[in-house]
C-alpha cells in the first residue's frame, strides 16, 4: 500500500458502495469497511480491504470516511449517538456522504460534524452500479472549496465527472435533479417501447436507431437491454427511486418550482412499488406502461 495515500473508512457496502470501495483498494488506499452484511465484508478483505466489526472500529483512525447508504435515516443512524462516526472519527477527519439525501440531513450533518472538528462534503453520485464497478461515476459534490480539493483525487478514482455544485446541499439538491431526469427519462423510454412492440416494429432495431438521434440518451444506452429481455435484476432499485421522487416533488415545493411531469412520473414508480415491484430495477417502469396497456407482465 502507499503510505502517502489517506486511510479509508467505507461505511456501506451495498451495490454502489462494493465496487467502488473495490475501485480505491486497487487505486492503492487503505480500505477499512464495515456494512450490516458478513457476506459484503468478506468480498472486501478478498480483493485486500479490511473489515471492521462495527462503524466506530472502521472511523478511528481514517483520515477520510466514505459513506454509501440507502437513506437519510441510515445516514443519521450511523452518524449520530455514542456508537456513530461523530462520536468515534478523529478530529480533521473528512466525512464524505456519498449516500442520496434530502439537501436538509446533508447540511445538518455538516453544521454538527462541524461541532466535532469533522469537515463534510454531500457527494452523491450518478451512474448506477454499471458507472459505479466501471468508475465512470458522475459526482455531484457539496461543501466547502479547500474540502473538495483535498477529496478530488479520491472522487477522481471514483468517476470521471466530479464537480463542486455549491455549498453544503448543493450536491444533494443536483442529485435530486439528477433523478427527477432520469425517471422522466426511463418512463418515456418505456412508453416508446410498449408503443413500438404493439405497432409491431422490429424493436432492437427501432432502439438502435433511436440511440444514435437526439432521442438517444445514457438510459436508453444503459437500460435497452433491460427493455429487450424484460430483465430487471436492480442496478438501481425502484425503492429507491421512490424515495429521489420524494426528495425532489418535497424540495420543489419548498422553493416553489413545478413539476407537472415530474409529479406524474413520481406517481407512477409509486404505483410500480405498490404493486410489489420496488426491489426491481428502476427500468422496470416498463411493467407499469405494460399493465397500463393490457399487455401481461412476466412473474
Amino acid at each position: 500500500m502507499s503510505t502517502h495515500l489517506p486511510t479509508i473508512a467505507w461505511i456501506g457496502l451495498g451495490i454502489m458502495g462494493s465496487p467502488m470501495s473495490e475501485n480505491l483498494i486497487r487505486a492503492g488506499y487503505d480500505v477499512t469497511g464495515y456494512t450490516l452484511e458478513p457476506e459484503k465484508l468478506a468480498r472486501l478483505t478478498a480483493v485486500g480491504g479490511t473489515a471492521a466489526g462495527s462503524v466506530a472500529e472502521a472511523v478511528k483512525d481514517a483520515d477520510v470516511i466514505i459513506t454509501m447508504v440507502p437513506a437519510s435515516p441510515q445516514v443519521e443512524a450511523i452518524a449520530y449517538g455514542d456508537a456513530g462516526i461523530l462520536a468515534n472519527a478523529r478530529r480533521g477527519a473528512l466525512l464524505i456522504d456519498t449516500s442520496s439525501i434530502t439537501p436538509q440531513t446533508s447540511i445538518d450533518l455538516a453544521k454538527a460534524a462541524a461541532d466535532k472538528g469533522i469537515r463534510v462534503l454531500d457527494a452523491p453520485v450518478s451512474g448506477g452500479e454499471a458507472g459505479a464497478v466501471e468508475a465512470v461515476l458522475s459526482i455531484m459534490v457539496g461543501g466547502g472549496q479547500a474540502d473538495f480539493d483535498e477529496a478530488r483525487p479520491i472522487l477522481d478514482t471514483l468517476g470521471t465527472t466530479v464537480v463542486r455544485c455549491g455549498p453544503h446541499g448543493a450536491g444533494q439538491t443536483v442529485k435530486a435533479a439528477n433523478q427527477l431526469i432520469v425517471a422522466v427519462n426511463i418512463q418515456a423510454c418505456a412508453e416508446a417501447v410498449v408503443f413500438l412492440e404493439k405497432s409491431g416494429v422490429d424493436l432492437p432495431a427501432a432502439l438502435e436507431v433511436l440511440g444514435g438521434g437526439l432521442a438517444g440518451s445514457t438510459v436508453l444506452a444503459r437500460k435497452k437491454q433491460n427493455f429487450l429481455d424484460r430483465e430487471f435484476t436492480p442496478g438501481f432499485r425502484i425503492d429507491l427511486h421512490h424515495k429521489d421522487m420524494g426528495i425532489v416533488t418535497d424540495a420543489a415545493r419548498t422553493v416553489g418550482a413545478a413539476l407537472p411531469v415530474g409529479a406524474v412520473v413520481a406517481g407512477l414508480v409509486a404505483s410500480l412499488r405498490a404493486q410489489g415491484d420496488g426491489g426491481l430495477d428502476h427500468s422496470a417502469l416498463l411493467r407499469g406502461v405494460e399493465r397500463l396497456s393490457g399487455l401481461p407482465v412476466k412473474d
